[in-house]
């Protein structure tokens, strides 16, 4: 029988303890279960709220199931789905019975689509119906897919469905109240996430089932501070490392309160769930959000809203940001119109969640805070040593959250995965306090006149001027092949940009920063090209 997880937050780092035999999923519900919560609410969807105990009878009818499709232990399983509640069900009913789920975008094209199904070898595809337009045709195409399994999406009914698929519902209704979980063990493989793939083809990443609890432990309890009595709501999706813990690992692990949002994480759709006003379930209860978990842009969208909504209408205690760093700008405005604070942080697909994370009451905007407890972090200069404090050097971390491998991709699971340190791929600058500054990913710094600049210093400086709403920053080669930094920018008011507007801003950033990183060439642009999380992709601006 798969037991319970304990941790010790007397001590810092706290001390966790995982048994051997061991199932991710059994723990998250059971936790719950005999802590007495289960008529308390788990999930909120925009059809209607879901209590610890529904959550934990859909999740044994949809792992009881599993059987029928022709499943067994540590076979693979795709989750593209939006976030109401069976994504949960599917995702930690397919733990609970040993079945890996490999969670995956819902945004991408259907030939991503194609190689994720033909790289993970996934032998049924668990999708949204609004999303089955994306994998029309992979069903006879993939020799390994045998079943797909259509879940209603939110406003969907009546549309078609090819007849040849199978019903999430009636695979509910056929399963047991009843199952004991899988005997899995704590090391083995638990899911899969695949990165952004943002420069090359997305990595199957491997976390085994004692991965999901050491995020909650170390890092959603003591800097976060969650608590049982907290409702969350996470703009990132379930699908991305970064909101499975936001909006299923932290409030399980405590017994919390999840708001789910299928639509996309518009400002004025994110403020109706701040409020309180939507879904149905959550007007209801006459409740709000207390934690906000969100990205860089999300917030400087919501900052630029017109419908930004009054202090008194908010109920939130802290928010969160991670994806890229957050800019100064954004976080003084934030804080100045809530009184609450943004923790930023960051954290990664390897390392599941945020390992490096301002605090609350110790926050410092412009930088990535301090590390958080149980993972220990280094820097290191192009000669593979420690870089001194004030000096750039490339971020590896120790922790005990950090995936297994990439899926057949040996020689990059070796580049990243470096004994009990994983490679991030950014580089950053530690001050004499401890505290944290991005420079940059790896591969975006730029080498002007001798030195190297970060892009994000430049799009921090730049992002500062109250005429901006975003920028990027890459290295173009000016007439004598030499590179500079070029800045693309997209204004609060597109209309008003002009050359005069452009000498100013690169007169801005000298006033700011050291003379040679201002961007010698300004372009106005409606969009920054992103991934679905976030993040800019500054190899689609180099051309």
């Amino acid at each position: 029988m798969a037991q319970l997880s304990s941790a010790d937050h007397s001590v810092s780092p706290p001390r966790v303890s995982i048994p051997r035999r061991y199932n991710a999923a059994h723990d998250l519900i059971e936790r719950n279960l005999r802590a007495g919560r289960g008529e308390k609410l788990a999930f909120i969807d925009d059809r209607g709220s879901y209590s610890y105990a529904e959550l934990a009878r859909r999740v044994n009818r949809f792992a009881s199931s599993l059987a029928s499709l022709g499943l067994r232990a540590e076979d693979r399983v795709m989750v593209c789905m939006l976030d109401t509640i069976d994504w949960p069900v599917a995702f930690l009913g397919a733990i609970k019975a040993g079945v890996v789920p490999v969670a995956v975008n819902t945004l991408l094209k259907p030939q991503d689509y194609e190689y994720m199904l033909r790289d993970s070898r996934a032998r049924v595809l668990f999708v949204s119906q609004a999303l089955l337009p994306s994998f029309e045709g992979l069903a006879t195409t993939v020799p390994t897919l045998a079943h797909v399994v259509v879940s209603s999406s939110p406003g969907a009914a009546g549309a078609s469905r090819p007849g040849a698929f199978g019903d999430f519902d009636a695979l509910l209704a056929g399963g047991s109240d009843h199952f004991e979980p899988a005997d899995t063990v704590a090391d083995e493989p638990c899911f899969w996430l695949y990165s952004s793939g943002s420069t090359g083809a997305p990595k199957g990443t491997v976390h085994i089932h004692s991965s999901l609890i050491q995020t909650a432990e170390l890092f959603a309890r003591p800097v976060i501070g969650i608590r049982e009595s907290d409702i969350v709501f996470s703009a990132a999706k379930l699908f991305f490392a970064y909101g499975l813990g936001n909006g299923l690992t932290f409030p399980m692990s405590v017994g919390a309160t999840a708001v789910l949002m299928a639509e996309r994480p518009t400002p004025d759709a994110v403020f109706l769930r701040l409020t309180g006003e939507a879904p149905e379930a959550l007007a209801k209860l006459r409740a709000r959000p207390t934690v906000h978990y969100g990205v860089p842009t999300l917030f400087a969208s919501m900052l630029a809203s017109p419908s930004f909504p009054a202090r008194e209408q908010l109920g939130l205690r802290v928010a969160t940001s991670a994806g890229e760093a957050l800019p100064a700008r954004v976080g003084t405005t934030f804080t100045e119109r809530t009184g609450v604070e943004i923790l930023d942080g960051i954290g990664s697909t390897e390392m599941l969640h945020v390992f490096l994370s301002n605090r609350s009451g110790e926050v410092r905007y412009g930088t990535t805070g301090k590390p958080v407890p149980g993972y220990t972090l280094r820097l290191l200069g192009d000669d593979g040593q420690e870089v001194d404090d004030g000096e750039v050097g490339d971020l590896y971390i120790g922790g005990p959250s950090a995936a297994a491998m990439y899926w057949n991709q040996r020689e990059k699971t070796r580049q990243t995965f470096q004994g009990e340190w994983t490679r991030s791929g950014d580089k950053y600058v530690r001050d004499a306090d401890g505290y944290y500054t991005y420079a940059g990913r790896s591969d975006d710094m730029l080498k002007v006149s001798g030195q190297y600049v970060s892009p994000f210093e430049v799009e921090s400086a730049i992002a500062s001027h109250p005429a901006v709403l975003e920028a990027a920053v890459v290295g173009a080669p000016d007439d004598d092949r030499l590179i500079k930094p070029k800045a693309y920018v997209v204004l609060k008011e597109p209309g008003k940009a002009s050359a005069a507007l452009a000498e100013e801003l690169r007169s801005y950033v000298k006033d700011r920063l050291a003379p040679f990183k201002y961007p010698r060439w300004v372009e106005f642009v409606d969009e920054l090209p992103k991934t679905a999380t976030g993040k800019i992709q500054r190899f689609k601006l180099r051309g």
